[in-house]
């Protein structure tokens, strides 16, 4: 009880731009924005272009894993040209219906956001064909014999789409968009500029070697690497320490989960059964899956994909196979001397 009413009395005293803050640690600028140093140069020059020739800017196209900024420069390039951002996602626009009442509704300058495009319909797709290259729209009015196209005029917008599989983007579709740009997974510095500036905005007090630590277990990724700041600063509020330092840093990953290479519970799970069960033997998606008592779907996109980078699982066409790097980690013998 005397933890809960310190931890109560330790968030009273935040302040009150602290809420609005929780919900977002978006960059508003260009200059904010930390890392991707090409795209955002090229990003800079194709706005600045539009800009100085009163124009919108070109339709973009941002892909790459989740949580890398997209959405952040989305919201950015809208800032930055002065404009009005609408939000919606891919799977949202069912219809072509959907995608004409939104393009109808924009007014000139707008920036509309489309999220995980390439699951968008073909119908879909082919509404937006007409809209981007020529900004007008086809409409059918009446059906059967009565039936008539009428052509809307739209005004001029920039479509701004994300994906994390550009391969699933028709070509047709991506090759109207005048710029794509491909984020790529952040380094440890860069990922500790951007604690340090989130535990600035939170009103947190970090240490450059605490930064570090959380950079080191984020996954390149800047939006885990927020949501573990969060966590060592709940930690902190509860255990009442004022600096967030390297070691307290560590201690508080440790107690959620997250140890040095990033992984989570789930994470040493799969490796565990891989060095352990199914050892020196490849294993199936399916009986990974039905070993774990998860869908199939979660290990391929979840988790998957960071043991493959990180070199602690490889996939074979007989399945499944843990690396030697894998068994070190886990503090096991590899079958062997090593399978890599």
């Amino acid at each position: 009880m005397r933890r809960e009413i310190d931890l109560e009395t330790t968030l009273a005293g935040a302040p009150e731009r602290e809420a609005a803050l929780e919900t977002s640690l978006r960059p508003e600028r260009l200059a904010d924005f930390v890392g991707q140093r090409e795209l955002v140069g090229h990003l800079d020059i194709v706005l600045g272009s539009a800009r100085s020739r009163g124009q919108v800017v070109d339709h973009l196209l941002f892909a790459g894993p989740p949580g890398l900024g997209k959405t952040s420069l989305a919201s950015i390039v809208a800032q930055e040209m002065g404009a009005t951002l609408r939000v919606t996602a891919g799977p949202v626009l069912s219809r072509p219906g959907d995608v004409a009442a939104l393009l109808t509704d924009l007014s000139e300058g707008d920036v509309l956001f489309i999220d995980e495009i390439h699951r968008l319909t073909r119908a879909v797709e082919e509404v937006l064909y007409s809209a981007m290259e020529d900004r007008r729209l086809d409409v059918m009015v009446g059906r059967g014999p009565s039936a008539r196209s009428i052509r809307l005029e739209l005004a001029p917008f920039t479509l701004v789409g994300a994906t994390t599989r550009t391969g699933l983007v028709a070509a047709p579709l991506r090759d109207r968009f005048g710029f794509v740009g491909q984020l790529d997974l952040y380094d440890v510095e860069e990922l500790a500029a951007i604690a340090t500036r989130s535990a600035r905005l939170l009103g947190v007090e970090l240490a450059d070697a605490g930064a570090t630590v959380i950079a080191s277990r984020s996954r390149g990724t800047p939006r885990i690497a927020n949501r573990l700041l969060r966590r060592v600063r709940d930690y902190a509020a509860v255990e009442q320490v004022r600096k967030i330092d390297e070691a307290f840093a560590a201690r508080a990953l440790d107690v959620f989960g997250v140890d040095v290479e990033g992984l989570d519970k789930l994470d040493r799970r799969i490796l565990g059964l891989l060095c352990g069960s199914f050892s020196s033997q490849p294993v199936g998606l399916t009986t990974l899956a039905h070993a774990l008592g998860e869908e199939t779907a979660t290990i391929e996109d979840a988790y998957e994909p960071y043991l493959l980078r990180a070199g602690l699982l490889i996939r074979t066409p007989r399945g499944r196979l843990a690396t030697e790097r894998a068994y070190r980690h886990l503090g096991l013998q590899p079958p062997g001397g090593g399978l890599l």
